[in-house]
Order: C-alpha cells, then structure tokens, then sequence
C-alpha cells in the first residue's frame, strides 16, 4: 500500500518516542509531581507509565496536563540522539517527502498550545518536514513508509498493509522487524525501502 503520491516518496515519522525523548523528558515532572527522586522511576516502562505509580497522584492524564501545560513539556523534550541530523539528511535525497504524524492533541481546549509548542521544537532542532499532521489514525494519512514506536499503531498500520519500522523500546521488543534501535539503524533502512521505491517497488 502507497502513500498515493507516486512522485515523492513519502516517509511518515511519529514524534514522541521517535524523535523526541518523550520518556526522558516526562521523568523529571513525573519526579516533581510525585515528590519522589528522578531514579527512583524505572526506565523500564510501558504504555502510559503504570510503573511510575501515578495512580497515586491522579494517574496518567492529570501528569500529561500538569507536563503540558505548566512545563511546556512539548517544547522542552530532548531530541533523540541522531534523529535531527538523519532527518536531513533522509530530506535531502530526492524525492522524499517527511511528514510528521502525532496524536498530541491529548487536553481538551487545549490544542492551539500543543501545537505551538510542537512547532516552535521542530524548527528549534532544525527538523525538516513537509507536513505536520496531528491525529491519532495514522494510516488516514498515506505514507510509503512509516517509523513507529508504539505497539499499537505498530500493529494497526501494519493490518492496513503499511509498512512499518519498529522503533525499539520496552514497550514493543515482541514485535517483528523490520525493526531499529537507533536512528542510524533507522536511515539505513529508509534508504533501502527509498532505494527500492525509485526502481520502481512504489
């Protein structure tokens, strides 16, 4: 299944997990909101950081607004290592598209923030990208190839017949390749799958 755009190549990248730090960003305002020590959170996490005890303190959605909304959370996320550099280096080879896909619309009335916040990073780091789309069906989009973290969109495109490369983390080590645990990993093969696409595999 293709991006339906024969033209460019089109590469869809998630962003928290993927190319921003989301985890080790939030550990330091899950610390502050807990009142608890920074490495006393496990880095061992799952979907929405049950190991950190949040249901103590209002669980999950209460951390993400307080995260958001008084921290800027989406503006202050460190990058994943090597993510900036390969996204330019992936924009700068012809025909290839980058489009941003991210569900962070998560706090209600709260939109025009996440999205302020979410812009003023990308261009901070110097990330290249064509389209910026926030939304939680991924596959709603169209890309030739996605770069996913969570195991949910992981399986859910790849039912759609999208092909998908697994970022790895603790969240998704039981799903099948192809799959990547740093960003060069992660260039090569784009590169590959880009390769193919210009002999004509669209």
């Amino acid at each position: 299944m293709t991006g339906g755009n024969e033209r460019q190549f089109v590469l869809g990248v998630d962003l928290d997990g993927v190319v921003a730090d989301f985890a080790r960003g939030l550990k330091p305002i899950a610390a502050e909101w807990l009142g608890v020590p920074a490495e006393s959170l496990t880095d061992e996490i799952s979907y929405g950081f049950g190991e950190w005890g949040l249901e103590r303190a209002g669980g999950y959605d209460a951390l993400h607004r307080f995260a958001v909304k008084e921290r800027e959370l989406f503006a202050r996320l460190p990058p994943i290592a090597g993510a900036p550099a390969a996204l330019r280096r992936l924009s700068a080879i012809g025909d290839v598209r980058i489009r941003i896909i991210t569900h962070r619309l998560y706090i209600h009335w709260f939109h025009k923030e996440a999205i302020r916040q979410t812009t003023e990073w990308l261009e901070a780091h110097g990330i290249p990208y064509w389209d910026l789309c926030f939304m939680r069906d991924k596959a709603a989009v169209g890309a030739h190839l996605y770069v996913e973290d969570s195991p949910e969109n992981i399986r859910s495109l790849r039912a759609a017949g999208y092909e998908t490369i697994v970022v790895v983390n603790s969240t998704n080590r039981d799903l099948a390749g192809p799959r990547a645990e740093s960003w060069e990993g992660i260039e090569q093969l784009v590169r590959e799958r880009v390769g193919r696409w210009k002999a004509g595999d669209r």
